[in-house]
C-alpha cells in the first residue's frame, strides 16, 4: 500500500494509543508524527498517579528518546511545541474500568473524538506471574474493547496480539481466533487466581513465595491447555475477550512474530532494552551459552519493528467507516519470504562476537565458541547439570574464599538464567524444519 494512501487515512484523525511507553507504541507515534503531521491528536495512555505525572512519563520515556532525533532535526527549536500540539498524555490503566481514566470530562472527549484505538499495552514476559499477565493481557483487552464500544465515530479498534496465540500444533495456522477447551474461560481463570491469592494471603504467605507460586501456576495452566508459556496463553484469552464483547465494533487483530530492532525507519538498528531473542545474543556474547536445545533448521520468524508499524498503518488505512461488525486478522512475519533459521542466527552471532568480542568484568575479552545444538530439552538439561551444577555440589560456601564464593554465585546464576531461557524458548527452537515445510507447501 502506498504511503500516501496511509497518510491520507490519518489526516485530521484522533488516535488513542495504549501501552504508549512501550517499544512498538513509540515507533508508531514517531512514524505517525513524521509522515502525517496533520494528524489531529494522539492520546497516549500511560500508568500514572495524575495528569501531570502522566505527561512527565511521556516526556521521560517517549519524547526524550533518540528515536525522535529525525523529527527534532526537522523541526529544530519548534519540535517541542509541535509534539505537544499533537500529543496528549492520558493518565489511565487498561486493567481498570474505563481503562483507568478518572477525568470524566476527558472520557467524554475521547468517546466523542477518537477515530482509531491502537491497543498495544501488554506484558510480554514468558514466565510472568499468572495474575499479573491475566490482568494486563486478558482483562486489559476486555476493558479496552468495552471502552472502544462507547466511541461514537470509531473507524477501527486495532489490537496488537502475537503470532503465537495458537496452541502448540503442526501444520497451517489459520488467521482465526484460537480454539479453547469448553472447560477453559478467562472468567474461570481469573476466579482461580483470585481464590488462590485469598488462600495465600490467609496463610500469611510471603510476597516472594506468592510470586513464585503465581509464576508456577501460570505455566501449569498454560501447559495444561496446550500453550508453551503464560504470555501466549493470556494473549490468546485476550483475543477471546475481544470477540466476546466487541458487538458491532470494527476490529482488526495484528499478530507480529518476534519483533526486532528497526530495519531503516526512522534509522536502522534502533532498539530499546534487551528484548526476546536479544537475550540469546547477549548471553552468547558473554560466553554463557555454548549449546542450546534446538534444531539447526528450525525457523526463527523475526520481523523488524518498523515493518510492524508499517503493517499497523496499512491496516488502519484499509477500513471503511461505513462498515461495522468485522473482524480481520493479519499475521506479520518473515518466514515465508526471508527465512532465518537457528543455525543462521548463531552463525551470524559467532561472526559478530568474534570480530567484536565483549569485555568481561575482569577486563579481558570474551572468546565465543561456535554453538552446537542438542536435540531435546532433557539432553540440554543433562549437559547443563554436568557442566555447571555437578561441580558446585561438592563445594561449601563457608570454606571458600570471597573470590571463590563470587565465582560460585556467578556459575549458579548462569545456570539458572540459561535454564529459564531454554525452557521458555525451546518450544520454538525445537520446531523441526519438516513442520515448517508442511506449512510452506500448504500456502
Amino acid at each position: 500500500m502506498e504511503m500516501s494512501v496511509v497518510t491520507k487515512a490519518l489526516d485530521s484523525k484522533s488516535i488513542l494509543v495504549t501501552g504508549a511507553t512501550g517499544f512498538l507504541a513509540k515507533l508508531f507515534v514517531e512514524k505517525v508524527l513524521r509522515t502525517q503531521p496533520n494528524v489531529k491528536k494522539l492520546y497516549l495512555l500511560v500508568r500514572a498517579n495524575d495528569a501531570i505525572s502522566a505527561k512527565k512519563r511521556v516526556e521521560k520515556e517517549v519524547v526524550s528518546k533518540e528515536l525522535f532525533n529525525v523529527l527534532r532535526e526537522k523541526y529544530g527549536a519548534s519540535f517541542d511545541s509541535f509534539f505537544w500540539s499533537k500529543v496528549h498524555a492520558v493518565q489511565g490503566d487498561t486493567t481498570l474500568e474505563n481503562i483507568g481514566i478518572r477525568d470524566v470530562n476527558l472520557i467524554e472527549v475521547l468517546w466523542r473524538e477518537v477515530d482509531y484505538i491502537v491497543h498495544s499495552a501488554a506484558n510480554t514476559r514468558f514466565n510472568e506471574r499468572y495474575d499479573v499477565s491475566l490482568s494486563i493481557n486478558t482483562l486489559g483487552a476486555r476493558n479496552v474493547t468495552l471502552f472502544a464500544k462507547e466511541c461514537e465515530n470509531l473507524r477501527m479498534f486495532l489490537h496488537i496480539s502475537t503470532a503465537y496465540v495458537t496452541k502448540e500444533k503442526k501444520g497451517l495456522i489459520r488467521e482465526e481466533i484460537p480454539e479453547f477447551a469448553q472447560v477453559l474461560t478467562p472468567e474461570l481463570e481469573i476466579e482461580l487466581t483470585e481464590s488462590k491469592m485469598k488462600e495465600l494471603n490467609a496463610n500469611c504467605t510471603s510476597n516472594n513465595e506468592i510470586k513464585v507460586y503465581m509464576k508456577e501456576l501460570g505455566m501449569e495452566r498454560a501447559n495444561k491447555f496446550g500453550w508453551p508459556n503464560v504470555y501466549s496463553f493470556t494473549k490468546a484469552m485476550g483475543e477471546l475477550q475481544i470477540t466476546k464483547f466487541k458487538g458491532n465494533l470494527p476490529v482488526t487483530i495484528l499478530r507480529p512474530t518476534i519483533i526486532l530492532s528497526t530495519y531503516k525507519e526512522p534509522f536502522p538498528g534502533w532498539i530499546e532494552g534487551i528484548r526476546t531473542i536479544d537475550k540469546f545474543m547477549v548471553s552468547y556474547g558473554e560466553g554463557e551459552i555454548v549449546c542450546f536445545p534446538g534444531h539447526p533448521d528450525a525457523i526463527l520468524d523475526v520481523i523488524p519493528g518498523d515493518m510492524v508499524v508499517n503493517a499497523m498503518l496499512a491496516a488502519m488505512a484499509n477500513t471503511d467507516s461505513h462498515f461495522t461488525n468485522y473482524l480481520t486478522i493479519y499475521h506479520v512475519g518473515s518466514s515465508t519470504v526471508n527465512t532465518m533459521n537457528c543455525s543462521l542466527f548463531f552463525d551470524v552471532s559467532y561472526k559478530y562476537f568474534s570480530m567484536h568480542p565483549q569485555i568481561g568484568k575482569n577486563g579481558e575479552l570474551i572468546t565465543v565458541q561456535k554453538l552446537f545444538f542438542l536435540p531435546t530439552l532433557h539432553a540440554f538439561s543433562m549437559y547443563m547439570f554436568f557442566r555447571f551444577k555437578l561441580p558446585l555440589q561438592g563445594l561449601s560456601l563457608e570454606e571458600l574464599s570471597e573470590e571463590k564464593r563470587n565465582q560460585y554465585k556467578k556459575l549458579n546464576q548462569t545456570f539458572n538464567n540459561v535454564m529459564k531461557m531454554a525452557k521458555a524458548y525451546s518450544p520454538y527452537s525445537l520446531m523441526h524444519r519438516m513442520y515448517n515445510n508442511q506449512l510452506l507447501n500448504s500456502l
